[in-house]
């Protein structure tokens, strides 16, 4: 079946099982949230909210929340569409003919990467004046500052050059015509607000709501700085996009979306946004950001909207994520061929943690090639990267414990970076976009400790050490990671400096909120509350010189600390109400 569209692949995944239609009456502030969420967590199929209060177009969600959805929208399993392409561009140096013969599926799909015009738009056979109230736009979580248009496809052109860009922005809707425009730091559509900004040149955007899967996951790719995320999604899709003028602006936008918002972002209006409940598993501050006004809207006949959750994992931007690095993550052996394969956690929220195999050619080549990752586009934003030996799988991370375990010595292989751009999302810092980061490698040296931690023994041994321990659990013989109630940096120190409790390389402190003995939420609870700078510590610190010395346990206070924004937790009422409407939502 030929997928150009969201309606094209709702109706493969109902031939497929994978849809759900619910006919029940629903909320779209905070019950189709908890819906949504559970129905990820027991492996249900997509939703289709058909009947949504107060909206006149239906809702999906969980459209591609599984790793079989993903299949089915790119045609086969996204690792190995990943190898297909490295392979083909390795061969294709020098490129000849018999190399496109060699590879001719992945020919067809570059074949298909230039976008084409078409003359019957879809997403333009009905045209109205702006009024998001007849949107099912949801609020996700209680203390969001309002609803949040959640998957939108932002079209940005550069005033200076005409390259195009495609991200997605979360939109806080203020009014039935206009939104915030959350644009982050290292963002294609930031960069050409900040050009129509120095240019002083009327910035006109449009939205996307509803694409096909290809050209969504283009969208949410961390392509390099440039690359045309069009032309991308042609690639995924094996089948050229098709492209028209917008009505009331002077861009390209998507023929086939469910809904396209035509306007401008006023370059020096900002206004308040926020707070929202993002994929760090926490509410991120309201701040100040630019506003996009609504000038006119197009949309298909009888459209449906798509809306996504994000939160404490696992959610759905998992799939989206983990598939657009399955795809893209090989492609950085023609930058760095010293790279055997690399894994950004989805646990982390991404940009919290990244491990990255080399096959090492000479002495410390992998703190170099970290340290390069670290100022290349969106990898740019990571905060922690642990590098690994060539025959160390980045994905399994007990592997990569036991690599932290043989291999890690903090006086040789630790570097700590302070004062550096950070995810916008991240709150550690308590400073917008800055933070610091860094670096773990756990590459074959020889140089560290190899003890093994006696599980019994930790237990006898941290009670006398410090009473203060709720509890407690071992991952990987490496990492042990304890329940505090408060004042967790001063138990992460004790145990750090206890000439008894041997073993654990790395002892870190969560709040009484964190499941530890679920790994999944454990990396959470560690990866998205602590800053390097301030939260990490060693048995043994010095200076040398200007140069800091770290020797024995690395310990990290990841609790919840005064100042951060709080986590997400659904409302008593909407779990009830869920409670005691889930088998109706099903007839």
């Amino acid at each position: 079946m030929r997928i150009y569209s969201l309606q094209d692949f709702i109706k493969y995944l109902d031939l497929n099982g994978e849809l759900i239609r619910i006919r029940a009456e629903v909320d779209a502030r905070l019950e189709v949230t908890e819906i949504s969420i559970r129905a990820l967590k027991e492996g249900m199929p997509a939703l289709l909210f058909e009947n949504v209060k107060g909206a006149k177009f239906p809702l999906a969600m969980n459209v591609l929340a599984s790793d079989k959805r993903i299949e089915l929208a790119l045609g086969k399993h996204p690792d190995q569409l990943g190898e297909e392409l490295i392979t083909f561009m390795e061969d294709a140096m020098p490129p000849g003919p018999k190399v496109f013969f060699k590879h001719a599926g992945i020919t067809k799909r570059i074949f298909s990467t230039l976008p084409r015009k078409t003359c019957r738009p879809t997403s333009q056979e009905v045209v109205i004046n702006p009024d998001l109230n007849d949107i099912p736009v949801i609020t996700s979580w209680p203390e969001d500052g309002g609803p949040f248009i959640t998957l939108p496809q932002v079209f940005t052109y550069d005033p200076h050059d005409g390259k195009r860009n495609v991200g997605m922005y979360r939109m806080q809707i203020f009014d039935g015509q206009t939104t915030g425009m959350h644009w982050q730091i290292q963002k294609g559509g930031g960069f050409h607000y900040y050009q129509a900004r120095k240019m002083d040149r009327e910035f006109e955007i449009a939205v996307a709501l509803g694409t096909d899967p290809a050209l969504l996951l283009a969208t949410v790719a961390a392509l390099p700085e440039g690359i045309d995320e069009v032309m991308f999604s042609g690639f995924l899709r094996g089948k050229r996009t098709r492209m028209v003028k917008g009505k009331s602006v002077s861009i390209k936008v998507p023929a086939d979306a469910e809904f396209i918002l035509e306007g401008t972002v006023h370059l020096t209006e900002l206004r308040m946004e926020g707070p929202f409940g993002d994929h760090f598993g926490h509410y991120s501050h309201a701040s100040k950001f630019p506003v996009f006004h609504i000038n006119k809207v197009t949309h298909r006949k009888n459209p449906i909207y798509p809306a996504t959750v994000v939160g404490r994992p696992p959610m759905e931007d998992k799939y989206l994520g983990n598939a657009t690095q399955q795809v893209l993550g090989p492609l950085i052996r023609l930058i760095h061929p010293e790279i055997c394969n690399l894994w950004a956690y989805y646990e982390a929220g991404f940009h919290n943690l990244l491990v990255v195999s080399v096959e090492e050619r000479y002495q410390k080549e992998a703190m170099k090639t970290a340290l390069s990752i670290m100022g290349e586009g969106q990898l740019s934003l990571t905060k922690c990267i642990v590098t690994v030996s060539e025959d160390v799988n980045p994905r399994d991370f007990n592997a990569v414990l036991t690599a932290i375990r043989e291999n890690f010595d903090p006086a040789y292989d630790f570097i700590m970076i302070p004062k550096v751009p950070l995810d916008t999302l991240d709150f550690t810092s308590y400073k917008m976009n800055l933070g610091s980061k860094m670096i773990m490698d756990a590459t074959r040296s020889g140089n560290a400790d190899k003890t093994k931690a006696s599980e019994s023994e930790i237990g006898s041994l941290i009670k006398i050490i410090d009473n203060r321990v709720l509890d407690w659990n071992l991952l990987g013989e490496t990492l042990l990671v304890v329940s505090v109630q408060d004042n967790g940096r001063d138990v992460v120190n004790k145990l750090t400096k206890s000439e008894e409790l041997v073993g654990p390389k790395i002892i870190a402190a969560v709040s009484p909120d964190v499941d530890i003995r679920n790994q999944e939420q454990a990396i959470w609870g560690i990866f998205t509350r602590f800053d390097a700078e301030r939260d990490i510590m060693f048995a043994e610190e010095k200076l040398v010189g200007i140069s800091p010395l770290f020797k024995g346990k690395m310990g990290i206070d990841a609790t919840w600390k005064k100042g951060y924004p709080a986590p997400l937790v659904m409302s008593d009422e909407i779990v009830k109400k869920v409670d005691e409407r889930w088998d109706s939502y099903w007839k």
